[in-house]
Protein backbone atom coordinates (compact mmCIF):
# COMPACT_ATOMS: atom_id res chain seq x y z
CA UNK A 1 0.00 0.00 0.00
CA UNK A 2 2.61 2.53 1.08
CA UNK A 3 4.69 1.72 -1.99
CA UNK A 4 1.85 3.05 -4.13
CA UNK A 5 2.03 6.35 -2.24
CA UNK A 6 5.74 6.87 -2.81
CA UNK A 7 5.82 5.51 -6.37
CA UNK A 8 3.58 8.26 -7.71
CA UNK A 9 5.44 11.54 -7.23
CA UNK A 10 2.53 13.78 -8.23
CA UNK A 11 0.23 12.05 -5.76
CA UNK A 12 2.84 12.16 -3.00
CA UNK A 13 3.42 15.90 -3.46
CA UNK A 14 -0.30 16.47 -2.80
CA UNK A 15 -0.57 14.27 0.30
CA UNK A 16 2.88 14.29 1.96
CA UNK A 17 2.19 17.00 4.57
CA UNK A 18 -0.96 15.24 5.74
CA UNK A 19 0.68 11.80 5.79
CA UNK A 20 3.56 13.14 7.90
CA UNK A 21 1.24 14.72 10.48
CA UNK A 22 1.32 12.89 13.83
CA UNK A 23 -2.45 13.21 14.34
CA UNK A 24 -3.09 11.67 10.93
CA UNK A 25 -0.58 8.91 11.74
CA UNK A 26 -2.70 7.96 14.77
CA UNK A 27 -5.29 6.62 12.32
CA UNK A 28 -3.08 3.54 12.00
CA UNK A 29 -4.47 2.53 15.41
CA UNK A 30 -8.15 2.91 14.43
CA UNK A 31 -9.80 -0.18 12.97
CA UNK A 32 -11.83 0.36 9.80
CA UNK A 33 -13.59 -2.84 8.73
CA UNK A 34 -10.69 -5.11 7.66
CA UNK A 35 -7.84 -2.60 7.92
CA UNK A 36 -7.01 0.71 9.62
CA UNK A 37 -8.56 4.13 9.02
CA UNK A 38 -5.09 5.21 7.86
CA UNK A 39 -4.91 2.49 5.18
CA UNK A 40 -8.54 2.97 4.18
CA UNK A 41 -8.07 6.73 3.76
CA UNK A 42 -4.97 6.22 1.61
CA UNK A 43 -6.80 3.65 -0.53
CA UNK A 44 -9.73 6.02 -1.05
CA UNK A 45 -7.39 8.89 -1.92
CA UNK A 46 -5.42 6.77 -4.43
CA UNK A 47 -8.60 5.61 -6.17
CA UNK A 48 -9.88 9.20 -6.14
CA UNK A 49 -6.59 10.52 -7.52
CA UNK A 50 -6.64 8.02 -10.40
CA UNK A 51 -10.25 8.76 -11.30
CA UNK A 52 -9.70 12.54 -11.05
CA UNK A 53 -6.59 12.37 -13.24
CA UNK A 54 -8.50 10.44 -15.89
CA UNK A 55 -11.52 12.75 -15.80
CA UNK A 56 -9.35 15.89 -15.84
CA UNK A 57 -8.54 15.12 -19.47
CA UNK A 58 -12.22 15.67 -20.29
CA UNK A 59 -13.66 18.08 -17.71
CA UNK A 60 -12.31 20.75 -15.34
CA UNK A 61 -11.59 19.11 -12.01
CA UNK A 62 -9.39 19.85 -8.99
CA UNK A 63 -7.24 16.76 -8.58
CA UNK A 64 -5.68 18.28 -5.45
CA UNK A 65 -8.99 19.06 -3.69
CA UNK A 66 -10.39 15.63 -4.57
CA UNK A 67 -7.29 13.82 -3.30
CA UNK A 68 -7.05 15.82 -0.07
CA UNK A 69 -10.77 15.51 0.62
CA UNK A 70 -10.49 11.75 0.11
CA UNK A 71 -7.55 11.51 2.48
CA UNK A 72 -9.39 13.46 5.20
CA UNK A 73 -12.89 12.01 4.69
CA UNK A 74 -12.66 9.79 7.82
CA UNK A 75 -10.54 12.09 9.99
CA UNK A 76 -12.37 11.57 13.29
CA UNK A 77 -10.38 11.76 16.52
CA UNK A 78 -11.46 8.60 18.34
CA UNK A 79 -12.04 5.05 17.09
CA UNK A 80 -15.69 4.88 16.05
CA UNK A 81 -16.12 1.32 17.29
CA UNK A 82 -15.74 2.72 20.83
CA UNK A 83 -19.00 4.66 20.37
CA UNK A 84 -21.77 2.99 22.40
CA UNK A 85 -24.42 5.51 21.34
CA UNK A 86 -27.85 3.98 20.65
CA UNK A 87 -29.69 7.00 19.23
CA UNK A 88 -29.68 6.71 15.43
CA UNK A 89 -28.75 10.35 14.74
CA UNK A 90 -25.58 9.86 16.80
CA UNK A 91 -24.42 6.66 15.10
CA UNK A 92 -21.08 6.74 13.33
CA UNK A 93 -22.48 6.39 9.81
CA UNK A 94 -24.64 9.46 10.26
CA UNK A 95 -22.32 11.88 12.06
CA UNK A 96 -18.67 11.08 11.38
CA UNK A 97 -18.54 13.16 8.19
CA UNK A 98 -19.33 16.31 10.17
CA UNK A 99 -16.81 15.34 12.86
CA UNK A 100 -14.13 14.62 10.22
CA UNK A 101 -14.74 18.04 8.67
CA UNK A 102 -14.46 19.82 12.03
CA UNK A 103 -11.22 17.99 12.83
CA UNK A 104 -9.82 18.73 9.38
CA UNK A 105 -10.58 22.44 9.86
CA UNK A 106 -8.76 22.44 13.20
CA UNK A 107 -5.68 20.48 12.13
CA UNK A 108 -5.42 21.19 8.39
CA UNK A 109 -7.09 24.61 7.85
CA UNK A 110 -4.77 25.36 4.91
CA UNK A 111 -6.52 22.64 2.87
CA UNK A 112 -10.10 23.60 3.65
CA UNK A 113 -12.17 25.29 0.95
CA UNK A 114 -15.70 24.85 -0.43
CA UNK A 115 -14.81 21.69 -2.35
CA UNK A 116 -12.91 19.89 0.43
CA UNK A 117 -15.69 20.84 2.86
CA UNK A 118 -18.32 19.36 0.53
CA UNK A 119 -16.21 16.25 -0.09
CA UNK A 120 -15.71 15.47 3.59
CA UNK A 121 -19.20 16.40 4.81
CA UNK A 122 -21.10 14.59 2.05
CA UNK A 123 -19.02 11.48 1.39
CA UNK A 124 -21.58 9.32 3.24
CA UNK A 125 -24.40 10.17 0.83
CA UNK A 126 -27.11 8.81 0.92
CA UNK A 127 -26.79 8.33 4.71
CA UNK A 128 -26.10 12.04 4.84
CA UNK A 129 -29.18 13.07 2.91
CA UNK A 130 -27.86 16.19 1.17
CA UNK A 131 -26.16 15.08 -2.06
CA UNK A 132 -22.65 16.19 -3.04
CA UNK A 133 -22.42 19.47 -4.94
CA UNK A 134 -19.13 19.04 -6.84
CA UNK A 135 -17.84 16.35 -9.19
CA UNK A 136 -14.87 15.92 -6.83
CA UNK A 137 -17.31 15.10 -4.00
CA UNK A 138 -19.10 12.51 -6.13
CA UNK A 139 -15.77 10.88 -7.00
CA UNK A 140 -14.82 10.53 -3.32
CA UNK A 141 -18.29 9.25 -2.44
CA UNK A 142 -17.93 6.58 -5.13
CA UNK A 143 -14.30 5.76 -4.25
CA UNK A 144 -15.16 5.35 -0.57
CA UNK A 145 -18.00 2.95 -1.39
CA UNK A 146 -15.80 1.07 -3.85
CA UNK A 147 -12.91 0.64 -1.41
CA UNK A 148 -15.36 -0.36 1.31
CA UNK A 149 -16.78 -3.20 -0.79
CA UNK A 150 -14.67 -5.55 1.31
CA UNK A 151 -17.42 -5.42 3.96
CA UNK A 152 -19.55 -7.47 1.57
CA UNK A 153 -17.16 -10.37 2.00
CA UNK A 154 -18.34 -10.52 5.63
CA UNK A 155 -22.07 -9.71 5.74
CA UNK A 156 -21.95 -9.74 9.53
CA UNK A 157 -19.89 -6.53 9.28
CA UNK A 158 -22.53 -4.63 7.27
CA UNK A 159 -24.52 -3.32 10.27
CA UNK A 160 -21.27 -2.08 11.83
CA UNK A 161 -20.74 -0.01 8.68
CA UNK A 162 -23.34 2.43 9.98
CA UNK A 163 -22.59 1.74 13.64
CA UNK A 164 -25.38 -0.60 14.71
CA UNK A 165 -25.34 -4.07 16.24
CA UNK A 166 -27.60 -6.75 14.81
CA UNK A 167 -27.69 -10.52 15.19
CA UNK A 168 -25.06 -12.25 13.01
CA UNK A 169 -25.84 -12.72 9.32
CA UNK A 170 -24.78 -15.92 7.50
CA UNK A 171 -21.58 -15.74 5.48
CA UNK A 172 -21.65 -14.43 1.93
CA UNK A 173 -21.52 -17.03 -0.87
CA UNK A 174 -17.96 -17.87 -1.92
CA UNK A 175 -18.66 -16.84 -5.52
CA UNK A 176 -19.53 -13.29 -4.53
CA UNK A 177 -16.48 -13.16 -2.27
CA UNK A 178 -14.12 -14.27 -5.07
CA UNK A 179 -15.69 -11.84 -7.56
CA UNK A 180 -15.47 -8.89 -5.15
CA UNK A 181 -11.90 -9.74 -4.10
CA UNK A 182 -10.74 -10.02 -7.74
CA UNK A 183 -12.56 -6.82 -8.73
CA UNK A 184 -11.11 -4.77 -5.86
CA UNK A 185 -7.59 -6.23 -6.14
CA UNK A 186 -7.43 -5.26 -9.82
CA UNK A 187 -7.92 -1.62 -8.80
CA UNK A 188 -4.60 -1.49 -6.93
Amino acid sequence: MIGKVYNNKEYYVIVKNILRNSEFQRRKEFKHHNDSVYDHSIQVSIVTYKIACHLSRHIPISIEDATIGALLHDFYLTPWRDNKEKEIKNLHGFNHARIAYENSCNIFPQYMNNKTKDIIKKHMFPLNIIPPRYIESWIVTFADKFVSLNVFTKPSELPKYVGISLPPVKDCPKTLYRFTKKFVSNMY
